[in-house]
C-alpha cells in the first residue's frame, strides 16, 4: 500500500468528493422536464399506436395476407378472412393486442401493400384492458386520426425501407430487359 492510498482510506476522499458534489447540487433546480405541464414532441419515426391505412378512395388497404402477423415476434396481430363473391379474401377482423405488442416495425416492413403503420402518438393509457385491443374499426379511425392527408404519404415515403429505387443498378451493371447500346 502506498502513501497515497493510506491518505485515501485514512480521510475518506472519495466520500468527501461525493459529499461535496451533492452539496453543490442540494439547492440548485432540477433538469427534470414536468411531463403533464411541458411534453417533448415525438421523433420523426417514432413508433406509437397502430394504425391501418386507406387509400385515395378511403377504402383500406389490407387485403388479409397475414404477413404482419407471421412476422410479428411477439404474436400480437389477429388476422380473420373470408373468401368475398369474386373469390378474393375479405378481412372480417383485425386485432391487435397493444398490450402484447413490443412496438418493433416488423409488421409495416413485412406489409407489401403498405396497409399497417405505426403512428407518432404515444399518449394511450388505459384503466381497461379492452380499450388497448386494437378492432379493425379502432385501426381505421386512427389512420384518420393521425395520418390524414400527406402525413400518410410522407411517412411511408420518408422512414420505411426498401424501395424500389433501392433496387436499381447501374448503367454499367448488365441487367435483362435493358439494352446496351454499343
Amino acid at each position: 500500500m502506498t502513501v497515497g492510498n493510506l491518505i485515501k482510506s485514512i480521510f475518506f476522499i472519495e466520500i468527501l468528493k461525493g459529499l461535496s458534489l451533492t452539496l453543490r447540487t442540494l439547492f440548485t433546480r432540477p433538469v427534470t422536464r414536468r411531463y403533464p405541464k411541458v411534453e417533448r414532441p415525438a421523433q420523426p419515426g417514432f413508433r406509437g399506436l397502430h394504425a391501418l391505412a386507406k387509400d385515395e378512395t378511403g377504402r383500406m388497404k389490407c387485403v388479409g395476407c397475414g404477413l404482419c402477423g407471421a412476422y410479428c415476434p411477439s404474436q400480437c396481430i389477429y388476422i380473420y378472412t373470408t373468401e368475398g363473391d369474386d373469390h378474393t379474401k375479405e378481412v372480417d377482423r383485425y386485432e391487435i393486442e397493444v398490450l402484447r405488442c413490443i412496438y418493433c416495425g416488423f409488421c409495416v416492413e413485412a406489409c407489401p401493400f403498405g396497409a399497417i403503420s405505426l403512428s407518432e402518438h404515444y399518449e394511450y393509457s388505459s384503466y381497461s384492458r379492452d380499450d388497448l385491443y386494437m378492432t379493425k374499426q379502432k385501426l381505421l379511425e386512427n389512420w384518420d386520426n393521425y395520418f390524414a392527408g400527406q402525413k400518410g404519404i410522407r411517412y411511408y415515403h420518408d422512414f420505411w425501407r426498401p424501395k424500389l429505387e433501392d433496387f436499381r443498378g447501374s448503367e454499367e451493371q448488365a441487367s435483362i430487359g435493358r439494352r446496351n447500346a454499343t
